[in-house]
């Protein structure tokens, strides 16, 4: 009866959510820029008479509903942060700030954990346990917000943790899930080629930065069909290659910038020595000096199997919910790794598919945009694994 009670305020918070959300939308906050979204989330706690905590690791928020008897400690997490991204959209709630939007659904994340808080407030005197709600910045941007969040006491307390991403890209009413390593590890590398530029018709008396750089975008790619076991999967990316130039001068520099993503730590520390030997004998086959500096982002993204299994179960519940299914594990990357590490928990995704469109927008894009309805399935299936942890 609790599970239908949940539901049953859900519904009836679904306009006001959408509400809140195309606020969030029009008024979008890079990472580590976040001012008013977290007050705006602040002011929503207080104005429900629920305790709230701010700055919390930066411009974090905690809020925390006690409930009326004895039980565990869950916390539930959304991100907050917006993407440098010009909207171009055409929808009346298309964001105001020029070159800022929310391409991710981390805006229908927030409003998502508003109103299921909101919910569970209500009926608090007939819930068992405390209920943490993880409100978080700089998911977009390592170093991310999740890690000093959870430094200055975000988990303490906490038995399970919990969270969900809506996914555009995925039919409305689909929940996928994955025990163990559902997202990579996402870090970044930077390379610099010195050489010696000159005259471009007299190649002979330079050492050409683009020549070796092209040498090494190509040589990198060897680092995961040929150094990598093949079982493990990784990807090694050059995502930016800039040598900027007269069309009539060869370059004297190069620099390049990329990604690796992986599962395995072992692996991860391979690439990251691989990447620096190959880029080592690349320029000294070419007399050229370099400097290489790798930057290690957020961790893979590990769920624990009983608490996955249980949103499994929970998700069973939700009627909005038409088909779950084991996912292939995503190469995207994500900070909530690092509640994984400190907590048990799981980490799930949302479908959220706009009806009538059979090529959506992926996320990211300039004309991102997601199934409002998505919000409603992810907070009951958050709210079933909560209540019934």
């Amino acid at each position: 009866m609790t599970v239908h009670t949940l539901f049953e305020k859900l519904d009836s918070f679904y306009s006001d959510m959408v509400e809140v959300r195309r606020f969030l939308h029009q008024n979008p906050e890079l990472s580590f820029e976040e001012k008013e979204t977290p007050a705006f989330i602040a002011s929503f706690y207080r104005e429900l008479g629920v305790e709230v905590r701010t700055g919390v690791g930066g411009n974090g928020v905690v809020a925390r509903i006690m409930g009326g008897r004895p039980g565990k400690t869950i916390a539930l997490r959304a991100d907050f942060d917006a993407l440098p991204i010009q909207d171009e959209k055409d929808v009346p709630y298309k964001s105001t700030v020029p070159n800022k939007m929310h391409a991710c659904g981390h805006d229908g994340h927030t409003s998502t954990l508003l109103h299921l808080a909101k919910a569970l407030n209500e009926m608090k005197e007939e819930l068992s346990g405390t209920y943490v709600l993880i409100h978080q910045h700089a998911e977009e941007y390592a170093p991310g917000g999740a890690k000093p969040m959870i430094e200055d006491g975000c988990l303490d307390g906490v038995d399970l943790v919990f969270g969900t991403h809506l996914w555009a890209t995925e039919p409305l009413g689909k929940i996928q899930h994955r025990v163990g390593p559902i997202m990579a590890a996402a870090d970044r590398f930077e390379i610099t080629i010195q050489g010696a530029g000159g005259h471009g018709a007299q190649p002979h008396k330079t050492k050409d930065a683009i020549v070796v750089g092209s040498q090494l975008v190509t040589n990198l790619q060897q680092i995961v069909s040929r150094r990598v076991n093949p079982i493990d999967s990784a990807v090694v990316t050059v995502g930016s290659f800039v040598a900027d130039n007269a069309f009539n001068v060869i370059a004297d520099s190069a620099k390049l910038i990329g990604t690796v993503r992986t599962f395995n730590p072992d692996v991860r520390t391979q690439i990251e020595n691989e990447i620096e030997r190959v880029v080592k004998g690349t320029c000294l086959a070419a007399n050229c000096e370099y400097q290489y500096s790798y930057f290690r982002g957020y961790p893979a993204v590990v769920n624990h199997e009983a608490e996955m299994n249980h949103v499994v179960e929970q998700a069973e519940l939700v009627p909005e919910v038409t088909v779950i299914e084991e996912m292939e594990p995503q190469m995207g990357g994500e900070d909530f790794a690092y509640y994984l590490e400190e907590r048990k928990g799981a980490f799930f995704f949302t479908g959220a598919q706009q009806e009538g469109v059979t090529n959506p927008y992926p996320h990211h894009h300039p004309k991102f945009d997601f199934n409002e309805k998505a919000m409603l399935i992810a907070a009951k299936t958050l709210g079933a694994a909560a209540i019934n942890a």
